[in-house]
């Protein structure tokens, strides 16, 4: 066990985790500064809440000298990991981990670690719902957002028998080092963050690092449709447990006769009836492969399973239905903040869509959607700062409407939509631009939409 009492510990960035993170460490009887880029008046009532407990909070930026005194520095996601302070700190010796990490140190039980582009939180809450329906010990959290804690907070719920499943980024899994998952979970990589990134490369390398510090007798569930997903089976060193949406597998997950069917060496085991999945669209189906996957190889029994998944409920802002409004329906799919998320979005509607589409670009390529535009949209609605980039690379494929924000799209989709039409949210744009986050997007609209 790791001694925090009396280190000097400096957190990098006050958000949910960091937060989270600094009452950690207080707690446990360290000195500890908190560093935001935000002005003082941007952060709300933690600063007050963690000077109230000792803590120290430096608003306005990070300086230099507060990274020349720490003995540990931990950061929140959304922080660069190569700052310069930051690299300047780790030459000098200083520990420099994620919050990801300091969980790591300190949670009891088992992991469940659950990455990729899209899904990542469907599968991960899924994956939960299965085991306390299966009588599993179990607890959710990591990158999933409300309600659900940052993995620091799982601490001191956790016991010996408990299995902690966690959502994890790609912005925690570069900064991690002793975390190990007894299963990981990849579902897909597709291009995304590449403006932290730089390149495609460098994201799925930081994917892959959720297998870093796997045993041979520790399990990856990996995508057998997806490129990327099969590059890692080639390297990892624990055992591979496949799932796959479009073929039957001899070794895996895959959909045999409408059942989700599992086989591993002689043993045979039904996990799901298709058509009673709650949650719409084809990669809603991926998700599941993964979480019966997932849960089962935690120790759920199958028919356990069977029974659970007809129960779960759709996670806020992914394909959430919110009402209809004199015969159009409104789904809300805030969390597609990327093209490849979008895309799956579009893929799980027949047509007649009004789609609301921009936000903070993140180098994206939005043509990749041009082919579903075309098919299936009524008229796309664009919104944010990507909305000239959008227009400029779907031109032709439908009818778009400058709406600029997300109220004015909301109000000539109701004005022009006719019974039978859906309007959809799936931005595929990050939502910094105009919102503090895709939560608050989503709720924006969901009450824009509550109020026709």
């Amino acid at each position: 066990m790791r001694v925090l009492r009396n280190k000097r510990a400096l957190v990098v960035g006050l958000g949910r985790s960091g937060e989270a993170v600094a009452r950690f460490l207080a707690a446990r009887g360290a000195e500890v500064t908190v560093a935001d880029s935000k002005p003082e008046a941007g952060l709300g009532q933690a600063a007050e809440r963690l000077r109230a407990m000792g803590v120290k909070v430096a608003a306005g930026g990070h300086p230099p000298p507060l990274f020349r005194e720490p003995d540990l520095v931990v950061l929140s996601p959304g922080v660069p990991w190569d700052l310069e302070p930051l690299q300047e700190a780790r030459r000098r010796g200083v520990d420099v981990i994620g919050e990801i990490e300091l969980a790591a140190w300190f949670l009891p039980g088992r992991i469940i670690g659950v990455t990729g582009a899209n899904g990542k939180t469907t599968t991960t809450v899924l994956i939960g719902h299965l085991l306390r329906k299966s009588g599993v010990p179990c607890q959710v959290g990591g990158n999933v957002g409300l309600p659900y804690p940052p993995a620091i907070d799982l601490v001191e719920t956790a016991t010996a028998e408990t299995w902690n499943v966690l959502e994890l980024s790609s912005f925690q899994l570069e900064s991690i080092r002793t975390f190990r998952a007894n299963i990981g979970v990849v579902l897909n990589v597709t291009p995304d963050h590449l403006d932290r990134h730089g390149t495609f490369e460098a994201y799925a390398a930081a994917k892959e690092r959720l297998f870093l510090n796997q045993h041979a007798d520790d399990y990856a569930v990996l995508n057998a449709d997806d490129a990327t997903c099969t590059g890692y089976g080639e390297r990892v060193r624990s055992q591979i447990v496949w799932f796959s949406r479009t073929r039957a597998l001899d070794h895996g997950a895959s959909v045999r006769d409408g059942e989700i069917v599992m086989r591993r060496g002689s043993e045979t085991a039904s996990l799901a009836q298709v058509d009673e999945i709650p949650i719409r669209g084809p990669h809603n189906l991926e998700n599941t492969l993964a979480a019966t996957t997932a849960a089962w190889l935690a120790g759920a029994p199958a028919e356990a399973i069977r029974r659970a998944v007809p129960t779960f409920k759709a996670v806020e802002h992914r394909l959430e239905f919110v009402r209809q409004v004199a015969g159009v329906d409104y789904y809300n799919d805030s969390k597609a903040t990327n093209v490849d998320a979008a895309q799956k979005a579009l893929e799980a509607f027949a047509g007649n869509l009004w789609v609301i589409l921009g936000g903070k670009d993140k180098d994206s390529d939005y043509t990749v959607l041009r082919d579903l535009v075309r098919q299936k949209a009524r008229a796309v609605l664009l919104i944010g700062a990507a909305a000239d980039k959008i227009a400029g690379q779907l031109g032709g494929a439908a009818p778009l409407l400058e709406a600029g924000t997300i109220g004015r799209a909301v109000g000539l989709a109701a004005a022009r939509a006719r019974p039978g039409d859906t309007v959809l949210l799936a931005p595929a744009c990050a939502s910094f631009d105009q919102f503090e986050n895709y939560e608050h997007r989503g709720r924006v609209f969901k009450e824009l939409v509550r109020a026709l």
